[in-house]
């Protein structure tokens, strides 16, 4: 399963993977940041239950980090990888387990 979404904020687009960001995925992921990136308005990018990164899925991470794309994760594997990315920029997101407010 992979779900990309895109949400529209006054002040930034925020863009959501679930699933694998790999293989054929990759075209359409980058299709929506550059749409996104196109409004002009900060752009962040949302690992939220993402299992796998490939080496495509990798490289298109570092693409949108090197254009200012601020990179966001939720779990274990994809913060490590997003801090890896971009030391600096980086956030670690921390969710409440399901059911909980």
């Amino acid at each position: 399963m992979f779900r990309v979404s895109s949400t529209d904020e006054p002040s930034r687009t925020t863009i959501t993977i679930d699933g694998q960001l790999s293989g054929e995925s990759i075209r359409a992921v980058e299709i929506c940041c550059d749409q996104a990136i196109s409004k002009g308005k900060p752009v962040q990018f949302f690992l939220r239950d993402v299992s796998a990164v490939d080496q495509c899925g990798h490289a298109l991470l570092c693409r949108l980090a090197a254009r200012g794309v601020r990179l966001l994760a939720r779990g274990v594997y994809t913060s490590y990888l997003v801090r890896a990315l971009d030391p600096a920029g980086a956030v670690s997101v921390t969710l409440p387990p399901s059911g909980e407010a």
